[in-house]
């Protein structure tokens, strides 16, 4: 609970450490674009780290398993998640940047993310062989 709390505040702090300067460059847009791709990459990039906090207590197979279908879940979410609203929602139709915040915003997810499941993983090897001597 404690890392899924690290990856909402830490992607908060993003959004507001870009979006507000970017506001005052570009507009109100930058504002909203960067807030919805926000969003839309934190739900997949939460629920996968759910996922592999779960999984490290498994059978190393599951732990694959949540690394390849975690990327797809993440992927396809995201991707499908901006094409419904880059055709359902006009505001966000011929709005390149709209794209580039999303690119972005995965790219920062992704790496919050998985500096959260390493530093998780390292805890847990610690702990084994703290517990062995």
């Amino acid at each position: 609970m404690r890392r899924l709390a690290i990856l909402v505040s830490g992607s908060l702090c993003f959004w507001l450490l870009a979006a507000l300067p970017a506001r005052h460059v570009w507009g109100d847009s930058a504002l909203v674009f960067s807030g919805v791709s926000v969003l839309l990459c934190l739900v997949p990039t939460a629920l996968t780290l759910s996922w592999a906090n779960w999984a490290m207590e498994q059978a190393p197979q599951q732990q694959l398993l949540v690394v390849m279908g975690g990327t797809g879940l993440r992927m396809f979410f995201v991707l499908f998640g901006g094409v419904l609203i880059y055709f359902l929602v006009p505001y966000f139709q011929n709005q390149q940047s709209f794209w580039i915040w999303v690119l972005i915003s995965y790219l920062v997810t992704l790496t919050l993310e998985m500096a959260l499941v390493l530093a998780a993983r390292r805890d847990a090897s610690g702990k084994t062989v703290a517990s062995r001597s």
